[in-house]
C-alpha cells in the first residue's frame, strides 16, 4: 500500500505515454469509474450531451499524456473519458 491508502499501478516505462492507474481510499466516489480511450474529449462530450448524458468536469489536460473529463449517462451512472495526446499541456 502506498501513501495515504493509495495503492498504483503503472502500464509501462514512463518515457511511454499511458493513463497510469491507482486504487484510493473512498472518499467521495462510491463506485468504480471506468474510463474509456476516445478519439476526442470534445466530440465524444458532444455526443454524450447529444444523448441526454451529462459532462461533470470540464475537459482537463494531463500534462505529456492527454485530455480527461468525468461524465454521466442518463442513469447518472459517472465514467471517464480519455483522450490520448502526448502534447497535451
Amino acid at each position: 500500500m502506498g501513501l495515504h491508502g493509495l495503492l498504483a499501478g503503472h502500464p509501462g516505462p514512463d518515457s511511454e505515454p499511458a493513463m497510469n492507474s491507482a486504487i484510493m481510499t473512498r472518499e467521495t466516489q462510491k463506485t468504480t469509474v471506468n474510463t474509456i480511450n476516445v478519439s476526442s474529449v470534445d466530440e465524444s462530450a458532444k455526443k454524450i450531451l447529444d444523448a441526454g448524458g451529462k459532462i461533470l468536469t470540464p475537459k482537463t489536460p494531463i500534462p505529456r499524456v492527454g485530455y480527461f473529463s468525468y461524465c454521466a449517462d442518463t442513469e447518472e451512472n459517472i465514467f471517464g473519458i480519455m483522450e490520448n495526446d502526448p502534447k497535451a499541456s
